[in-house]
């Protein structure tokens, strides 16, 4: 019986190799960072006693909230009725205590649970009408091809049993996604900037993008963006304010 030839093993870069190594190091020292700030914020919240006046204070600023938000879903939209294209990065730039429960429902509905944070989503009714609803809180517009490339390679990590996972192993996407003829970072970008018939499972599959603080900061108006604000929808100047938060 002849003796099976050896397969020669597959070369990875030495570049590559210590790439991944700092990413997953990174990672690591940031899931830790977030869980001694988490431990210190609950230890700080439990030994802070609010007034009186402070529940009044938030309750009326979260009736207000509704207020608004039920004023803004009569308003007609006609920007997104007609859209440029059919992908649009929403991008969470405000909201804290003064929200009411109704409106940060709507805006974890839409995976942005932190302020900067950032996910691509396709147009259509339901989600225009969550974009009305949570207006005052984020900001919008059409992402182009290279901006959409650089934040998934710059800011891309998955959704794995509920774990934030760097994107630096193809394998990894093709367990998740080859089903659907997704094999690695490129096709990711493809089917999300082309809005693909598989759209909805590479959104679901990929963590909310964390993006960086503007550079010079934002006005911290609730104006939309177009009566001098920083809120609502930026169309394609969407991708000015990208480029300083990538």
């Amino acid at each position: 019986m002849a003796e099976e030839e050896a397969k020669p093993l597959t070369y990875i870069p030495e570049t590559i190799l210590k790439k991944r190594k700092n990413n997953e190091q990174w990672a690591l020292r940031k899931k830790e960072q977030l869980e001694q700030r988490k431990f210190a914020n609950k230890k700080n919240k439990s030994e802070y006693i609010k007034k009186p006046e402070e529940f009044v204070k938030e309750y009326r600023y979260r009736e207000v909230d509704l207020a608004r938000m039920k004023h803004r879903m009569k308003r007609k939209r006609t920007e997104l009725a007609t859209p440029e294209s059919k992908l649009l990065l929403v991008i969470r730039i405000q909201g804290k205590n003064d929200m009411h429960p109704t409106v940060r429902k709507t805006l974890y509905d839409l995976k942005l649970r932190r302020v900067f944070s950032a996910v691509f989503v396709k147009v259509n009714a339901a989600i225009i009408e969550k974009l009305q609803k949570v207006e005052p809180y984020v900001t919008y517009g059409y992402p182009n091809l290279k901006n959409v490339k650089e934040l998934i390679f710059k800011k891309g990590y998955a959704k794995i049993d509920k774990q934030r996972v760097p994107l630096t192993d193809n394998n990894m996407i093709e367990q998740a996604l080859g089903k659907h003829g997704i094999l690695c970072i490129e096709d990711i970008v493809h089917e999300i900037a082309n809005v693909g018939p598989h759209f909805k499972e590479v959104t679901h599959f990929l963590w909310p993008l964390e993006l960086n603080k503007p550079e010079g900061g934002l006005k911290g108006l609730k104006k939309v963006f177009k009566e001098g604000g920083e809120s609502g929808n930026r169309e394609h100047l969407i991708n000015e304010l990208i480029d300083k938060m990538n």
